[in-house]
């Protein structure tokens, strides 16, 4: 019987519960929590020490006493357990140093919601939670329920000034955030042949957005130059059965954003634009690669960043911040106003530079904008490509990156999932139990 990728990575029809040892086990700075709980569980050694991938980066640099005490914790008991894919601080976003280890075929899990970022290169990537972690690191193997899988099939190209940022955002507009739940997403057609890693990269990660396990890219040719080396990776079968199939003329999608508070309020760009920002951001693991920063830059050139307006550049790794310094693109953005930082998760997250203050509107190259993401619940965060958000920081209010602006109305109207507030004082933790 045709299979799936999914079906194919596990040895399993969809719905099959299986065992299964991964090749890669992420995780970041919860590694420390995750090291107590390895230890509640009588672990002293790892199984396997080759299959962890270590990255300290959620915090980096730390930015108080007990932040620097945990990541000295960390580097201490990777060191102790001979730990080899260790990546201090400042040496960027796991999920962008990931694109030094994952390859096709690999089956990875990681302790982030965002290790789906890895299925760009043809691998089965998904997020684990602490304790399945902990339990990897004992044990070497966890089960995995098979998922259902969503076809995605890419007809055509992007247009001028639409980016792979937008085309998540459409895909985030039609399903909603949770219109693949725990699905395996495969995307096909000749409009995938078009899209760069960086591209999918960039779809992948934002698979979680969508409530999927995983998203993944066929190993074609455009992957098989990156690696430089030749590869069949897996694929899906001809006639593999599908739980749902979308359509897409890449050549239809506009510029996006994600409006505040969720993910899954997508608008047409044009639908906001105008609106004054008081802070751009532009990086993360959705969008801090070379290819983004050069797209910023280009809108940056000879401009400045409107006084009054805070704009963050966040490469996604050392090696991405030098390439940005050895093409002129770090010179670019001091020269516009902007704070260039450290490879680092930090502003996405609200915890190192960069918080904003009440009453501000952020429009960020991120994958999350729920109340308070960014360290400050009075701020407000709308989503878009880094293209996008230099122009708006020019500007000083969201602005249109094509060269004729637009004026489109989003026609998918998913209802948006609800935010869940925590009240000062409000008892979330019951008989030892966290309550979500």
């Amino acid at each position: 019987m045709p299979s799936t990728f999914v079906e194919k990575i596990f040895k399993a029809a969809a719905g099959s519960i299986v065992f299964h040892s991964p090749d890669l086990i992420l995780t970041h700075d919860n590694t420390a929590s995750i090291q107590k709980t390895f230890e509640k569980m009588g672990g002293q050694e790892l199984h396997n020490p080759d299959q962890l991938v270590v990255v300290l980066d959620h915090n980096a640099p730390p930015t108080n006493a007990a932040l620097a005490n945990t990541y000295q914790s960390i580097r201490d008991f990777v060191g102790e357990q001979g730990v080899l894919r260790f990546h201090d601080a400042g040496s960027g976003i796991c999920h962008q140093i990931m694109a030094r280890y994952a390859l096709p075929g690999m089956v990875i899990v990681g302790s982030d919601s965002h290790t789906c970022t890895s299925g760009a290169f043809n691998a089965m990537a998904a997020g684990i939670d602490r304790t399945e972690a902990a339990g990897l690191w004992l044990r070497g193997e966890t089960w995995f329920r098979v998922p259902e899988s969503l076809k995605i099939t890419l007809k055509g190209h992007l247009n001028q000034g639409v980016y792979a940022k937008d085309l998540s955002l459409w895909i985030i507009g039609i399903l909603g955030s949770a219109g693949a739940n725990y699905m395996s997403i495969e995307y096909h057609g000749d409009g995938v042949q078009t899209l760069s890693i960086a591209d999918r990269m960039t779809l992948a990660n934002l698979a979680s957005e969508m409530g999927a396990k995983n998203a993944v890219f066929p190993c074609d040719q455009v992957l098989q130059d990156y690696l430089e080396k030749k590869s069949t990776g897996v694929w899906a079968d001809e006639g593999a059965v599908y739980g749902r199939e979308i359509e897409i003329d890449v050549g239809e999608v506009y510029p996006l954003v994600a409006a505040p508070h969720h993910v899954d309020n997508v608008m047409a760009l044009a639908e906001v634009a105008g609106l004054d920002i008081q802070q751009g951001m532009i990086g993360t693991c959705t969008n801090g690669r070379i290819e983004d920063l050069r797209e910023a830059a280009a809108m940056l050139k000879n401009n400045k960043v409107k006084a009054g307006v805070q704009l963050l550049v966040i490469p996604a790794s050392r090696e991405i911040y030098q390439q940005a310094i050895e093409e002129g693109l770090v010179t670019t953005f001091l020269e516009a106003g902007a704070n260039v930082l450290s490879s680092s998760c930090g502003p996405c997250l609200g915890t190192g530079q960069g918080i904003p203050a009440d009453n501000q509107r952020v429009i960020s190259s991120a994958n999350r904008n729920f109340l308070g993401r960014m360290g400050n619940k009075n701020a407000e965060i709308y989503l878009a490509s880094p293209a996008a958000v230099a122009l708006s920081a020019i500007h000083g209010k969201i602005s249109d990156p094509r060269i004729a602006n637009g004026a489109e109305v989003f026609p998918f109207r998913k209802q948006q999932s609800g935010s869940v507030s925590i009240e000062k004082g409000e008892q979330r933790r019951m008989d030892g139990v966290w309550s979500y």
